[in-house]
């Protein structure tokens, strides 16, 4: 997973435009590699983590532990319906390779608005359904499908503003095209 997401998670964390002091929120972290990376890119700031897998805390914490210690990393196994964050209190949010998951993914976005403070920014990683289409293991039954339009549409429904949703394509490797979308609250 985490040689998958490499260049998703380099193409997310860019858009994201990371400042020192930046309060940062990934969705869906995994082995904790994107978590890493942000920890560096925002040493004044805080890193936040929510996964839903037991399994992936469990080695996103063994990889981040001094930063943890440090208390410059928090994270946490829950899900992304009900973050436990106050209003307002984080500055960009990160969310690679999860969105196909969201089968409802109404009250997500609503969340992540409702944690974001004005202005603050969402990253979002999909790999484009043209390339998806072609993996048994990603068929309609396990995975929400994007395109740019499917991409803006989502986090348009969302309540995000379409005029401040950028999408760009991105290669991820020679045949795999991806997508990465940003909204500002």
């Amino acid at each position: 997973m985490e040689i998958v997401n490499r260049g998703p998670n380099r193409a997310a964390i860019e858009a994201l435009d990371i400042q020192p002091s930046d309060r940062i929120l990934e969705l869906g972290f995994g082995p904790g590699a994107a978590i890493e990376t942000l920890a560096a890119l925002a040493p004044l700031g805080k890193i936040r983590g929510i996964d839903q897998s037991p399994v992936m805390l469990d080695l996103a914490r063994r990889r981040n532990m001094r930063e943890i210690r440090a208390g410059h990393v928090v994270l946490k196994q829950g899900t992304f319906e009900n973050l436990p964050l106050p209003d307002a209190s984080i500055d960009k949010i990160l969310a690679v390779n999860v969105v196909y998951f969201w089968d409802d993914a109404a009250p997500i976005l609503e969340e992540m608005k409702r944690v974001l403070h004005p202005g603050g920014l969402v990253s979002i990683y999909a790999t484009d359904v043209s390339a998806m289409r072609h993996w048994k293991f990603a068929g309609p039954e396990t995975h929400r499908t994007f395109d740019r339009r499917a991409l803006t549409d989502l986090l348009r429904d969302g309540g995000f503003d379409g005029d401040r949703i950028r999408i760009r394509n991105i290669r991820t490797t020679l045949s795999v095209r991806g997508l990465v979308a940003t909204a500002r609250k």
